[in-house]
């Protein structure tokens, strides 16, 4: 592994390895011993494809993406490793496969977990091959030979929608962590915990079990909030946040979901869910709408439950900084997140179009009293 915070103007053994690998990814055309401005457009690139945030710094995120984008599927046995998961677009290729043939490994994410091992030995019962949940070159073979007869489909999407569905319409004993972030600046911090406070009280009164996996003075790492979303067994999970840019041009609201175009695979409740909220935002506010994206951030990809960030706007920016200050604005913000959340399990007959539904109106499809 490289080491973290490679930037322009850097150079040594370090920076030929990172170019040598951008070169067998093809985003460079030639090695180069300097960090220039060719290899921070080719990181940037890279960034890009894998649903990276872009800055054209090589992290400790980036570098482990880059150790993940080298493994083809066959290049290496899969097993499951407790102590250390294997992780790579080799198990994201295996994943995709064996969704494809209708057997349940999770969420294609590049990990080999547990699930990932059981449905490699549900696929080698199947083919009659030894059972042992490693995909070596034998299991790869098998594979190879199978799809050439099977046609492809999206059972895990299929699965995540009908679970979605059959929760049915009521907020009432759902569980929803809210992520209010706290990286983002003092101010900003106590904005998006306000924002989580609003909503868990909200959601409270509905019957919804409510989970913040911080309070108004803990900063827990990124890494203990997926461990808490996880642990409770969470239908949903809001992370709240207030960004910042060297320019204060930039402003305006956005959403993000786990989605990996490398992999071809997104959460679809996510993306749902993020669209929802985006689209009343934009309808109830005047914050430019600066789309939804598709991320491979970690929150977004180990996190079992479908997990959206919302940036509510840009904290650098006078103008946004301004509406967030506004407790008025605030409570518009929190009802838009409040009607979104019910939009996404109303069935298709029982929804209205964006901005026209209030949170008094979904007491008549199913809300509890």
């Amino acid at each position: 592994m490289m080491s973290p915070e490679l930037r322009l103007g850097d150079s040594g053994d370090v920076v030929i390895q990172l170019s040598t690998t951008l070169n067998r990814l093809g985003f460079l055309k030639s090695v180069s011993t300097d960090f220039n401005e060719i290899v921070e457009s080719a990181v940037k690139a890279f960034q890009q494809e894998r649903g990276l945030t872009v800055t054209g710094i090589v992290d400790d995120t980036t570098s482990r993406s880059l150790e993940e984008a080298k493994w083809k599927l066959g290049d290496r046995t899969l097993r499951l490793d407790p102590k250390s998961l294997m992780r790579g677009d080799d198990v994201a290729q295996l994943q995709t496969r064996l969704v494809e043939m209708g057997f349940n490994c999770g969420r294609v994410d590049g990990i080999f977990g547990p699930q990932t091992e059981v449905a490699v030995k549900e696929f080698q019962k199947s083919v009659g091959s030894k059972i042992d949940g490693q995909c070596g070159p034998s299991t790869v073979m098998a594979m190879v030979r199978l799809m050439k007869i099977v046609s492809g489909g999206a059972p895990q999407q299929l699965r995540e929608e009908v679970s979605r569905a059959n929760k049915g319409p009521s907020l009432a004993n759902k569980v929803i962590v809210l992520d209010p972030t706290s990286d983002c600046g003092v101010e900003a911090s106590e904005i998006t915990f306000d924002i989580a406070q609003r909503l868990e009280g909200r959601l409270i009164a509905l019957g919804v079990g409510v989970f913040l996996t911080r309070s108004s003075t803990s900063a827990p790492s990124e890494a203990e909030r997926i461990i808490t979303a996880n642990k409770v067994g969470a239908d949903l999970m809001l992370s709240l946040n207030i960004d910042n840019y060297k320019n204060e041009k930039a402003h305006g609201v956005a959403t993000c979901y786990y989605g990996s175009d490398a992999h071809g695979v997104h959460s679809v409740v996510g993306e749902r869910f993020a669209t929802l909220v985006q689209r009343e935002i934009c309808a109830r506010t005047d914050l430019l709408n600066c789309r939804t994206h598709a991320k491979t951030w970690d929150l977004l990809r180990l996190t079992k439950a479908p997990t959206v960030r919302i940036d509510l706007g840009y904290h650098s920016n006078p103008g946004d900084a301004s509406r967030l200050g506004d407790k008025e604005f605030r409570e518009t913000v929190v009802e838009s997140i409040m009607v979104a959340i019910q939009r996404l399990y109303l069935a298709a007959e029982d929804d209205a179009k964006t901005g026209t539904l209030k949170i008094s109106d979904l007491r008549r499809v199913g809300l509890r009293k």
